[in-house]
């Protein structure tokens, strides 16, 4: 078999009438910018995610980058998040000119209070806990932190879109969330795109502003904004997407039900715990011989990946931040045995089987 460790086209394919439908639909009305088609995403979008507001932006950086914005955070205020994640996780927080300070994390690649508390200082403004692989962080002693400390949570769920955290839906467990939209996501887009979410009005009405220049209306500019508009035809695409989404997820964690009980007695597989409810954008087992174990499954046709091989505090960009080899000791020992095996709803269980 040859299974690549994505296949967009395929999902693309099964949706491609209704696609079409939608792009002669936007293309023939003439409103490509804000409009209609994302005022429905965005409204389906804060009932799937059980908030009040949902916010469509250019990509899920920018879902980050601006509600830090928003909430005034920059140079002298320091924001907290893992260092296994992403290079957005952190480059969100340099471009306020505020400082990031990295982590450690648990075996279940997220952020822990054992791991944040130390961190906290009389400048940590926010913490961004990231629902790396599409499992919840366990919120509940984040936002314990963050009242204890005074600063904010910002999720960042770029990765879990439809994930559950103890019967609630991420997006819903902080001030705001970020999610990208990016094709390789859950619920991806055909190009770049992101959402907020957030309960806050305040801050809503201040991301609608930032999102589109600062602008009050046409005419009128309140604030120095951003150019950050998710655009008509990807959220057309994005609304017809999200109806599927629950379906999809439902799909992912029945595969990952599959490779755990397949290959438990041969690598370190990710288990699920009673009260959350994973959507396994990645599905990552550990191994010693990683490098030997990646190179037998590509000669076997089975495309894998590693996510992430460089944490972001031994990345050049970081220098500055003062970081050294063996700062954080968990998430350099799983950069080393980390494997993302193929995960998304159209493999079949036959492929499932030979992987």
């Amino acid at each position: 078999m040859n299974i690549p460790f994505v296949n967009l086209a395929k999902q693309f394919m099964a949706l491609e009438s209704e696609l079409t439908e939608a792009f002669l639909e936007v293309g023939r009305s003439g409103n490509y910018i804000m409009g209609e088609k994302l005022e429905e995403f965005e409204s389906a979008a804060a009932k799937f995610c059980d908030t009040s507001f949902a916010i469509g932006v250019a990509d899920g950086s920018n879902a980050l980058f601006l509600v830090l914005k928003a909430m005034g955070v920059g140079p002298g205020d320091e924001v907290i998040t893992a260092t296994n994640s992403f290079i957005a996780s952190a480059w969100v927080i340099a471009a306020t000119g505020a400082k990031p300070v990295l982590v450690d994390v648990g075996n279940d690649f997220n952020l822990h209070e054992e791991n944040i508390a130390p961190a906290i200082t009389a400048r940590t403004r926010a913490i961004i806990p990231v629902h790396l692989t599409g499992r919840p962080a366990p919120m509940d002693e984040i936002n314990a932190l963050a009242q204890k400390h005074n600063f904010f949570v910002l999720e960042d769920a770029a990765q879990a879109i439809g994930a559950k955290y103890k019967g609630r839906r991420v997006g819903s467990l902080g001030l705001a969330a970020g999610f990208s939209l990016h094709p390789l996501k859950n619920l991806g887009v055909y190009g770049d795109g992101g959402l907020i979410t957030t309960n806050d009005s305040s801050l809503n009405m201040a991301l609608r502003k930032l999102r589109n220049h600062g602008l009050k209306n046409r005419d009128e500019c309140e604030v120095w904004g951003f150019n950050s508009r998710l655009d008509a035809m990807q959220a057309a695409f994005a609304s017809i997407k999200l109806k599927q989404l629950d379906e999809w997820n439902y799909r992912c964690r029945e595969i990952a039900s599959l490779y755990r009980n397949g290959i438990k007695d041969f690598v370190e597989v990710p288990l699920d715990q009673d009260w959350e409810e994973c959507v396994y954008h990645n599905f990552v087992i550990r191994t010693e011989y990683r490098d030997e174990l990646m190179q037998f499954l590509k000669d076997h046709g089975v495309d894998t990946r590693i996510h992430y091989p460089i944490p972001i505090h031994l990345q050049e960009a970081a220098k500055y931040l003062g970081y050294s080899k063996g700062a954080f000791p968990n998430a350099e020992r799983y950069a080393l045995s980390m494997i993302s095996l193929p995960i998304y709803p159209e493999l079949t269980d036959v492929e499932i089987e030979y992987i």
